[in-house]
């Protein structure tokens, strides 16, 4: 298993044997999938490398777990395609889970170069130094070692500073929106959102009965400000949502002039601003000024999480507030969010030790090659068919149809040939971006991507509207 590349890349090894066992099985009922210890000692790796694995086909609904009986394959009945859902997500989800699928549709970042075993290597000194029966009660905030560490990295002066208190740490980022929500009485009020926008965000919005208002990313990658400013002084917005740096899934950054006037807009009206922080340390060009870095901290509230840098063994969602303190510590105690104190400590400890730093920048180098190669495969095989969105950053590449085609039935297209997109419309909930598409350029196993490129532009082809 541990070839030239050494064990970095092992767990991919690891993820395809482990598909192709699962895939091998179909049809012949449950089948219980071997335990960490037994495949580590089969394949000659470690466990931690095993449980990255798992997890990440666990994350794709490929396995699950029983308590005290291990990982089982899940049935193919289970996953059969969904071609007459209505609920386009749903079914990129559905069809993401299908053995032997290439998920074009996905954005994992850390995939490429997860920071799974430093954490567990982490948690396992710090058990033997915390034995858990003197641990303390769990804190409802999450762990004072790591808002510490996390409000120290946020700190750049004695102005815009941080502190513990002003940190609360959730299960995951879903759960931590869902406060935001609340204590900012969002429900039936107007949010203005970029666009493109994480579709996860939308939904939640959408459900919590959140007017949202979309704010299109231009062509040149600013914000408009004329219609923003346009929008602040005639509708009664409560907050404005807007990326660290990277608007993703574009990839793109505003230039610096543009955030500067976006930010000296902001501060002339009353709205509350969320600053979404959680593709922030992956643009390539390091040292570009955050939003955060613009505007005064008195309205100002940033929400992140771990996972697109970490990986899914760090899923927890973090909010830094400097306002609601009784509000925000009253709503994470009723959530009773159920946090592993042991692995926030040791997710802190990679702060403070400089280990996320030196994974950030390998992350960094490695994303950016990716998206080289992909990129380029792009221009060369479908240059009369995309426009595509140059990257500074992340895990995808956002690309436009040069011609007028139903992306949607191009998304079903694909699907009988085991690829699955993420059609642009996703990304909006008043029907903007429909020629477009978010492509993926890192993803698990083996596959022929070229091949699947051209698939690609034949259907584009094939569905393009007179």
């Amino acid at each position: 298993m541990k070839g030239p590349r050494d064990a970095d890349f092992a767990y991919q090894a690891v993820y395809r044997y482990l598909t192709t066992l699962i895939n091998e099985s179909f049809g012949h009922g449950r089948l219980r999938l071997p335990s960490l210890r037994r495949l580590a000692i089969r394949l000659n790796v470690s466990i931690s490398t095993i449980q990255y694995a798992y997890a990440l086909l666990e994350k794709e609904g490929r396995v699950y777990s029983v308590a005290k009986s291990g990982y089982f394959a899940v049935p193919a009945s289970s996953i059969d395609l969904m071609h007459s859902s209505n609920d386009l997500l749903e079914t990129v989800y559905v069809n993401a889970r299908r053995p032997g699928v290439l998920v074009l549709s996905a954005d994992e970042p850390a995939l490429l170069q997860p920071l799974d075993s430093p954490l567990l290597l982490l948690e396992r000194e710090l058990l033997r130094q915390y034995p858990r029966q003197s641990l303390p009660f769990a804190q409802p905030y999450g762990e004072l070692e790591l808002r510490t560490a996390l409000a120290a990295r946020y700190t750049t002066s004695p102005v815009r500073c941080w502190h513990a208190d002003d940190v609360f740490v959730g299960a995951d980022l879903r759960g931590v929106l869902e406060i935001i929500i609340a204590v900012l009485g969002l429900n039936d009020a107007a949010v203005v959102v970029e666009s493109p926008c994480d579709w996860a965000i939308l939904r939640l919005f959408q459900a919590s009965c959140v007017r949202v208002i979309e704010l299109p990313v231009m062509a040149n990658s600013c914000l408009d400000f004329e219609r923003l400013k346009m929008l602040l002084e005639t509708e009664s917005v409560r907050l404005v949502m807007v990326s660290s740096g990277l608007n993703m899934p574009r990839g793109s950054l505003a230039p610096d002039d543009n955030r500067q006037a976006i930010a000296r807009l902001l501060a002339q009206h009353g709205s509350w601003v969320l600053e979404n922080d959680c593709y922030g340390e992956l643009a390539f060009e390091a040292g570009r000024p955050r939003f955060r870095d613009l505007l005064a901290p008195e309205r100002l509230m940033v929400f992140s999480s771990f996972e697109k840098i970490i990986g899914p063994e760090a899923p927890f969602g973090y909010l830094l507030s400097r306002h609601f303190s009784a509000q925000l510590q009253r709503q994470f105690m009723l959530r009773s969010f159920r946090l592993s104190p042991i692995r926030q400590k040791a997710i802190a400890r990679l702060y403070s030790n400089g280990r996320i730093d030196q994974h950030l920048q390998v992350l960094r180098r490695l994303l950016k090659e990716r998206k080289g190669q992909m990129t380029q495969l792009l221009r060369e095989r479908l240059g009369d068919a995309l426009h595509v969105v140059e990257p500074q950053g992340g895990a995808t590449v956002w690309v436009r149809s040069l011609r007028r085609v139903n992306v949607r039935r191009v998304f079903q297209r694909l699907l009988t040939q085991d690829v699955v997109i993420a059609p642009g419309e996703l990304f909006s909930l008043q029907g903007l971006h429909a020629q477009n598409l978010r492509l993926s350029h890192t993803f698990g196993g083996e596959y022929d991507l070229a091949a699947a490129l051209g698939l690609l532009g034949d259907a584009l082809r094939l569905e393009a509207m007179d």
